[in-house]
């Protein structure tokens, strides 16, 4: 077997509440790692509390790299992602040191790993209107749609994955194809790093359904709902921006907006992180 001499870079991963931060810093404290979050939702400023981004004195202890890279009102992509993220593991590689990547969005970790397939780029009218079908009859009707046209990609994405569901529908209306066909003919390269994977799987899934119960009550006690309301008060962002999706701040915002109770928005957001921790 021909031996991988490309640089290496560590990646830990898991689902969300499993500790993956906390552990993240403490491997920086003992070994010459430096971190580059992972992280769909820590890239924006400002959505701090909900989606338990480090504070000023982790982040003291270990700087993390691609949070607070963007406005709430911008969209960052997953190819934006891949741009910025070999940046920073080469300057770690260029510094002497080992990148160690750390977060949950999954999609992420495979994107830059695999490489991203050359699709065309988004139409904001197709977006719009697969938002506006989406608010009339769900998510659950364009997944149903997506399954009749390209039922390989319906396999891969999750009903409750509106960003990656809409992405593909768009592909499909752009250029006519099965998304999964386009990919699959077009190759993409994957990085010129070699990628080890760590990852924290819960053995007791009960437990950590508690957890996420637990870390949202704390969440709102830390003022979380603020931070919300500063966000929904800003006037340039609104629920359909990839930012206001962000489990906790979507179900936040249909509370501030009055279509939710305060209860029925904690009892949502918190089955809302139970079904992204299934998918992570």
């Amino acid at each position: 077997m021909a031996t991988d001499h490309r640089p290496l870079a560590i990646c830990l991963m898991g689902p969300t509440a499993t500790g993956k931060p906390a552990l993240a810093i403490a491997l920086r404290e003992h070994l010459p790692v430096d971190i580059v979050s992972v992280d769909a939702s820590q890239v924006y400023r400002g959505l701090d509390i909900g989606t338990a981004k480090p504070g000023a004195a982790e982040l003291a202890r270990a700087p993390h790299r691609l949070i607070d890279i963007r406005d709430p009102s911008e969209v960052y992509s997953a190819a934006e992602f891949c741009r910025d993220a070999l940046r920073e593991i080469d300057d770690i590689h260029r510094a002497g040191r080992l990148p160690l990547l750390v977060g949950g969005t999954m999609f992420y970790f495979r994107a830059l790993e695999f490489g991203l397939s050359r699709l065309p780029a988004a139409d904001p009218a197709i977006r719009a209107r697969l938002l506006a079908e989406a608010e009339r009859h769900g998510w659950a009707a364009l997944h149903a749609r997506l399954e009749q046209i390209d039922p390989v990609s319906a396999g891969r994405i999750h009903p409750n994955d509106p960003q990656r569901l809409q992405r593909a529908l768009e592909i499909f209306e752009l250029t006519g194809e099965a998304p999964s066909r386009l990919q699959a003919r077009d190759r993409p390269v994957p990085a010129p790093f070699r990628f080890v994977r760590l990852a924290i799987i819960p053995g007791d899934r009960e437990a950590l359904q508690a957890r996420i119960a637990r870390r949202f009550q704390a969440m709102l006690e830390q003022g979380f709902l603020a931070e919300a309301e500063g966000l929904y008060r800003r006037g340039d962002l609104h629920p359909d921006l990839p930012s206001m999706r962000t489990v906790g701040y979507r179900q936040a915002w249909e509370y501030l907006s009055g279509r939710l109770s305060y209860t029925d928005m904690v009892e949502r957001a918190v089955l809302a992180t139970r079904q992204l921790a299934k998918r992570q």
